[in-house]
């Protein structure tokens, strides 16, 4: 099996296919997005472009580079166009294992027969998807971090029959990104997912209990433990709906320790999912602004 990846398709243009997209284009792949959505694929393209000048502004991205992303990435809404000439295939849509499976069955009809496959699974089992693929051996995780532009870790996650020459390939790719890699052996959560979902768990049973506002449990933890973000910052960005999947598929795989806190339901059944509804434990604006607003006011 060749490690040389030249071709990309990254399946999903949500707030991580963009940003896969965006770091596989700026490494000089040829990269193919997809999506069903036309208008969504649109929008990511339109986020790239303003990360890609905002990178060129700070001067952490020259310009002919930033030039040469742009002509690397294409828009497709037709899959098997999209894969069609892939050597990687990195899938970045919702956290479903049928969805998941339905897609990587759908690919391996129409890409390469040479073509590596990754899904973006935060938690979901890389062996169940490999095996559902029909190419094991050559299917791994790369879990990417949000926003994928900024975020230095690929969390690379073998299943049962993942080969090493494909954990190499995915290896090298993830370097070419700009990214640190590190090998996880497949278990329900990889390592992030896991201790992360916990932090995040215990805040809104904190919240819920009274201990301590969610800005000042959100502060406790940036300054007393030196979190970039506070575990309420982190679940609106990542998405109050995601947090939620993932706590319920690790509480049947790992047990009670992961057992959703209601509050955390409670929001997920409001609509109240982060930054990508406008409203979460906190509020934002059109732009994904926080509106300084405490928790239970009612929102302009």
């Amino acid at each position: 099996m060749s490690p040389d990846i030249k071709t990309a398709a990254v399946l999903g243009a949500g707030t991580m296919g963009r940003g896969i997209a965006h770091v596989s284009a700026l490494a000089g792949f040829a990269t193919h997005l997809f999506d069903t959505s036309a208008d969504a694929l649109k929008k990511a393209e339109s986020g790239i472009h303003r990360n890609l000048a905002k990178g060129v502004e700070l001067g952490k991205v020259p310009a002919d580079a930033a030039d040469a992303a742009r002509q690397n990435l294409h828009l497709d809404t037709d899959l098997a166009t999209a894969v069609a000439a892939a050597d990687l295939v990195i899938e970045a849509v919702p956290e479903s294992m049928a969805l998941k499976i339905d897609i990587f069955q759908q690919v391996a009809r129409a890409c390469p027969e040479h073509a590596l496959f990754a899904s973006n699974t935060s938690a979901l089992s890389i062996t169940e998807m490999a095996t559902a693929s029909g190419r094991p051996e050559r299917f791994a995780g790369m879990h990417f971090f949000n926003p994928v532009h900024v975020m230095k870790l690929i969390e690379l996650v073998k299943g049962l029959q993942t080969s090493d020459e494909t954990l190499e390939a995915m290896r090298q790719v993830g370097v070419r990104m700009g990214k640190e890699v590190v090998l996880v052996n497949e278990a329900p959560g990889f390592v992030t997912s896991r201790i992360n979902v916990l932090i995040g768990n215990e805040a809104f049973r904190m919240l819920q209990e009274g201990v301590a506002s969610a800005e000042d449990i959100d502060k406790a933890l940036k300054l007393g433990l030196n979190h970039p973000m506070g575990p309420f910052e982190m679940a609106d960005l990542v998405g109050l709906d995601v947090r939620l999947a993932i706590l319920e598929f690790l509480h049947k795989s790992l047990g009670e320790a992961f057992r959703p806190n209601l509050l955390l339901v409670q929001h997920v059944r409001a609509g109240r999912l982060g930054r990508k509804t406008g409203r979460g434990v906190y509020s934002y604006d059109e732009n994904g602004k926080k509106i300084d607003l405490k928790v239970g006011e009612k929102k302009a």
